[in-house]
């Protein structure tokens, strides 16, 4: 592809066509690099999802349910809580790029070994093996996570980085999409298949990670590697009530479950409603990230307030289709996934392109580790305190849900605007 045709390209991209001879090639290049490489490891995410992927792995190799159980809070707390340690080794590089890469290919090491001890183990040293390897492969997304909004920073303007992110959902969720197709129709369900499925998504990494070696990044200034503090939290008060805001709208991540228990009395329950889950997560994406992403370059801030108001009444939709007695019905549940999946990828946009736009840009990484690793622990805490909803019910706890995703849009309003 020539240089004019990258400017093109990526000018058609973000809606700047009229101004495409105004972008610099190098931010051309890396714009459709980083594009490339997000939905490459986007699409790796959605192959080994833990929720439904390994958790079924792991059944059909015979571990005890104690490892499936723990997969999701090894996954999930596993890439935030690291972050801030992590960010000062990041801030110590001249090109932040290195760490993304190294992480990406970490976690294409890491899926190796899970397809490794799914081809030579069972029972229980299966179990332990692969949740031994998704910890690697959650240390290595912390290290992509937390690196990866500077580097972001420093390659593509203002204006255009959410719809480099949105577009990178989108394209990946149509893979996802065929995946969670098959997993529907019973042709992805023999043990091979998702061991496959697994090894692929491996070598998207490692593919992703030899893409972004070439993103043409200018050295940063020369910074101490100190880790970084809750100190920014103290001094930033935007970020403060950014990081409030990120805490309420975790809701939108934790009620997908309890929506399945809803509907869990029904005769598709079981892997067809975890099936049906990845496809309402996929087609969710596809069809709104591109759109938050571009929202979001125009005010991260109002997408935060709209993402958290969808989310509260696709909540709310559940329990009052619960209330009415039509929770089981086929459609029901699936319906208020879609929208409530919608909500959580307007979240994923808004807080990412809110955050870049916000920190300044010698403290882009230690803002993120920060706000990642304040989540993580929420996250987990959540996991913990989860058996709660055995006492109070799932209605009772969408309802909390509900009730923090209407305080997220309240408190947003709060937020300056950062674009």
């Amino acid at each position: 592809m020539t240089h004019l045709q990258s400017q093109e390209t990526f000018a058609a991209i973000t809606g700047a066509e009229d101004a495409a001879q105004d972008i610099d090639q190098a931010e051309a290049r890396n714009g459709l690099r980083h594009i490339a490489s997000l939905s490459m490891t986007k699409v790796a995410d959605g192959l080994i999802d833990p929720k439904l992927v390994l958790a079924w792995l792991l059944t059909a190799l015979g571990a005890p349910a104690v490892y499936a159980g723990a997969l999701v809070p090894i996954r999930e707390a596993g890439a935030l809580l690291p972050q801030m340690p992590l960010a000062g080794w990041v801030q110590g590089l001249a090109r932040r790029k290195w760490a993304w890469v190294i992480g990406s290919a970490g976690q294409g090491i890491a899926a190796g070994l899970i397809v490794l001890s799914a081809v030579f183990l069972e029972g229980a040293a299966a179990g332990l093996a692969i949740c031994a390897a998704l910890a690697g492969l959650a240390l290595c997304r912390a290290a992509c996570s937390v690196s990866y909004k500077d580097i972001l920073g420093k390659t593509v303007a203002k204006t255009r980085r959410g719809a480099v992110t949105g577009l990178a959902g989108s394209v990946a969720s149509v893979a996802v999409l065929v995946f969670a197709g098959l997993l529907l129709s019973g042709l992805a369900q023999n043990r091979w298949a998702i061991i496959l499925a697994i090894a692929l998504a491996a070598g998207l990494w490692i593919a992703a990670a030899l893409l972004f070696s070439r993103v043409e990044e200018k050295p940063s200034a020369e910074q101490s590697a100190t880790a970084a503090g809750f100190g920014v939290l103290r001094e930033n008060a935007d970020l403060r009530r950014f990081v409030v805001v990120r805490g309420l709208l975790v809701s939108t991540a934790l009620a997908p479950p309890y929506l399945v228990i809803l509907a869990g009395q029904s005769e598709d329950s079981g892997l067809g409603q975890l099936g049906a889950l990845v496809l309402a997560s996929a087609s969710a994406s596809l069809i709104s990230s591109y759109v938050w992403g571009r929202l979001s370059d125009r005010s991260s801030r109002k997408v935060l307030m709209l993402a958290g108001g969808a989310g509260a009444a696709a909540i709310c939709a559940a329990v009052g289709l619960w209330f009415a007695g039509l929770a089981t019905a086929f459609w029901a549940m699936p319906a208020v996934l879609f929208v409530l999946m919608v909500a959580y990828h307007g979240v994923r946009q808004g807080r990412s392109t809110y955050l870049v736009d916000l920190a300044p840009a010698d403290q882009r990484a230690a803002f993120a580790a920060v706000s990642n690793t304040v989540i993580g622990g929420l996250l987990l805490l959540a996991g913990v305190i989860g058996g709660g909803a055995a006492i109070i019910g799932p209605q009772a706890t969408l309802v909390v849900f509900a009730v923090m995703a209407i305080l997220a849009a309240v408190v947003a309003r709060g937020l300056p605007e950062v674009e």
